[in-house]
C-alpha cells in the first residue's frame, strides 16, 4: 500500500491483482483519545488474503489490549469499530480518572507538553498531591503505558501524576533530544521548572504538595533542581532513584564513559567547565555551601565511614547561598548497579545530612537495596517494597 499526497489517494493491490484508488477526502479522522499509544500492524503481509490489521493499544488507564480491524474500518469509521482479541487484566479503579495534555512555556519560550492524569472531580485549589515523573535523556520518549502500581499505589488515593515530555527524551524526534545535550543540558531542567509554575499557577497543586521523580538520568534531573534555587523552591519533595550526581566522576565508574557523548568529557577542560555546572554534588558543596574546591574531594573512604564527613577537614569560601533549602527528598540504589555506581547517591546524601545539616536539609532519606542492579529490585517483592518506600515517603512529605 502506498499513499500518493499529490493526488491525495490511497493506492493498493486489490483481489484480481488490478490497482484500485480510494480518494482521501472521503476518508474519516479517528483521533487516538489523550493518554493513550497506538501501534499499528498488518495481520497478514499478503492484502489479497485480507486487509485486517492489527491495533496494540495502551495507556495511562487502559491495560495493554490486543485489537482487531479492518483497513476500511479505520479509513472510513467515526467510530472506533475494532474488536478486543485479548487484554491485560486492569488494576485500579479508573472510571473516575481522566487524563489531559497541557502545555507549559520554557525559560526559552519553547512550549513543552506535559500529561496531567487525576480525578475528575479534583479542586483546582492548590491542595492536590501531585507528583511530576520526567526523565529528559538519551532520545527516551515518556510515551502513555500502563502502571498498576501508579494507579493503586498514588491515583486511587486522590493523587495527581505529571508525565513531564521535556527536551533531551526522544518525543519531537532527534531535535528534541538535542536541545538538551552536553552545555544545553540546562534546558530540561528549566523544562520541569516551567512545568511546576504552569501547575501551580492553574491551581493543581502548591509547592508544599508538588514532588518530582526520576531515575538514572531522571535522578540527575532531580539532583540538579532540587540543588538551583528556582527548582528548590518550586518543590516540596522528590525521590531520587539510581542517581547520577558527580559529574566529575561519572565517566571512571562503572558504564559512565559510554554517556560522554549525552553529557561530555569531565577529563576535558571545556566540557568540564559546562558540566560542572550540572553537577549537582559540586553545586551542592561549592556553590551552596561555600566548601572550596581545593578540598579534596574523591578520596577513598572505608566502607565503615560511608555516609561521614570530618567537619574539621572543612574549609569554607566566602561564597555561598544562604537562602537555598533543600525540599524533603529521598535517595534510593542498589548495591549491585553495574551501570550508575551507589556512590554517586552515597555522596550526596553524606553531604546533605553532615555538611548542609537539618538547617538546610532537614528531611534526607536513603534506601539501598543489596540486590537489584540498576532497576533497584531483582524480583516481585523487592519491588514492592522500594515502591511501597517510595509512596508511604511521598506521602508523608507532602501531608497526604
Amino acid at each position: 500500500t502506498t499513499i500518493d499526497n499529490d493526488d491525495e489517494k490511497v493506492k493498493r493491490d486489490g483481489d484480481n491483482g488490478q490497482r484500485q484508488q480510494s480518494d482521501l477526502s472521503s476518508c474519516s479522522t479517528v483521533s487516538v483519545p489523550v493518554g493513550e499509544d497506538i501501534l499499528v500492524e498488518s495481520h497478514c503481509r499478503n492484502n489479497e488474503v485480507d486487509n485486517l490489521l492489527w491495533i496494540w493499544r495502551d495507556g495511562y488507564l487502559i491495560p495493554e489490549t490486543l485489537e482487531m480491524t479492518s483497513v476500511h474500518d479505520l479509513l472510513h469509521s467515526t467510530k472506533n469499530n475494532t474488536v478486543v482479541v485479548q487484554s491485560r487484566p486492569a488494576m485500579f479503579e479508573a472510571r473516575n480518572l481522566c487524563v489531559e495534555q497541557k502545555f507549559a512555556q520554557s525559560l526559552d519560550g519553547t512550549s513543552i507538553p506535559y500529561f496531567v492524569i487525576r480525578r475528575k472531580d479534583v479542586p483546582m485549589d492548590g491542595s492536590n498531591p501531585t507528583l511530576i515523573d520526567a526523565y529528559g535523556g538519551f532520545e527516551h520518549s515518556m510515551i502513555p503505558h500502563y502502571s498498576g502500581g501508579v494507579g493503586a499505589g498514588w491515583l486511587e488515593r486522590g493523587g495527581i501524576k505529571v508525565i513531564a515530555n521535556i527536551r533531551g527524551g526522544g518525543e519531537y524526534g532527534p531535535s528534541w533530544h538535542k536541545a538538551a545535550l552536553r552545555e544545553k543540558r540546562h534546558k530540561c531542567f528549566e523544562d520541569v521548572d516551567a512545568i511546576a509554575q504552569a501547575l501551580i499557577r492553574s491551581g493543581v497543586t502548591s509547592y508544599e504538595k508538588l514532588a518530582l521523580i526520576g531515575g538514572s538520568n531522571g535522578g540527575l534531573l532531580v539532583g540538579n533542581v532540587i540543588t538551583r534555587s528556582t527548582g528548590a523552591k518550586l518543590f516540596g519533595a522528590a525521590v531520587c532513584q539510581v542517581p547520577l550526581l558527580d559529574m566529575k566522576r561519572y565517566s571512571h565508574l562503572l558504564a559512565g564513559a559510554s554517556w560522554m557523548a549525552e553529557y561530555g568529557n569531565p577529563d576535558i577542560p571545556e566540557d568540564w567547565k559546562f558540566l560542572r555546572s550540572f553537577s549537582p554534588y559540586h553545586v551542592l558543596r561549592h556553590d551552596i555551601l561555600g566548601i572550596s574546591e581545593e578540598i579534596e574531594e574523591n578520596k577513598t573512604l572505608p566502607s565503615s565511614n560511608i555516609g561521614k564527613t570530618n567537619k574539621g577537614d572543612m574549609k569554607e569560601d566566602e561564597k555561598k547561598d544562604e537562602t537555598w533549602k533543600c525540599p524533603k527528598v529521598l535517595f534510593t540504589t542498589s548495591t549491585m548497579d553495574d551501570r550508575v555506581h551507589p556512590g554517586h547517591a552515597r555522596k550526596m546524601v553524606s553531604s546533605l545530612q553532615n555538611e548542609a545539616g537539618l538547617a538546610k536539609a532537614p528531611v534526607v532519606c536513603y534506601w539501598e537495596n543489596v540486590e537489584g542492579g540498576h532497576g533497584g529490585a531483582a524480583d516481585n517483592s523487592q519491588i514492592a517494597e522500594m515502591w511501597t518506600i517510595t509512596y508511604e515517603f511521598l506521602v508523608k512529605a507532602l501531608d497526604f
